[in-house]
């Protein structure tokens, strides 16, 4: 009777490790795949820019530092992504936000740029895949917080320690990106 009784109990506590580690296999995953939704749509803007910049550049002749810019923010953005490396992204991200925010301010001084059939469909395109990123962001930082909350509450510790279960590093972003725009600036 004891050692079935035993034998109960380590089944129990078997189970109940495996449950832990496969919860934390598949939150570790889900920070993957959240990784991997940002990396497609940076991907699909950094396909888009170069367009955007070659239809400026057909009207905006005397705004080159502008389009350089972008595409300096744009090469920045490409190389961190694809070493994973979450704090120069974040700086890059930023230099590429301003860039396209100066861009977009400066062509209300170029009418038959922004009538460009060709600019507006960019132009939406573009703000479209800013704005899925920003919520891809959100969504990957919540799955890193997930993680990194899990692997470090008690039971789930000993497993995440047994197994080399690792935090992960949220996506910060630059005090200009979470400050109210200065609209009348952006005009001057």
């Amino acid at each position: 009777m004891v050692s079935v009784l035993i034998l109960g109990l380590i089944a129990v506590c078997v189970v109940y490790f495996v449950l832990i580690y496969n919860n934390l296999v598949e939150i570790k995953h889900n920070v993957a795949k959240a990784w991997a939704n940002i990396d497609v749509l940076l991907k699909q803007r950094h396909d888009e820019l170069p367009k955007l910049v070659d239809t400026c550049k057909q009207y905006m002749k005397y705004e080159q530092e502008t389009l350089e810019k972008i595409i300096n923010a744009r090469a920045r953005v490409a190389d961190a992504r694809e070493t994973r490396n979450l704090g120069a992204l974040a700086s890059a991200e930023g230099a590429l936000r301003a860039g396209l925010g100066n861009l977009f301010a400066l062509v209300e001084s170029y009418p038959e740029l922004k009538a460009d059939e060709q600019f507006m469909h960019l132009q939406a395109r573009i703000t479209g895949l800013e704005n899925a990123i920003a919520d891809r962001r959100e969504f990957y930082n919540e799955s890193v917080n997930i993680n990194n909350v899990r692997i470090q509450q008690f039971p789930d510790l000993i497993v995440a320690r047994l197994f080399n279960f690792t935090p992960q590093s949220a996506l910060r972003f630059a005090s200009s990106e979470v400050t109210d725009v200065d609209i009348a600036r952006q005009f001057d």
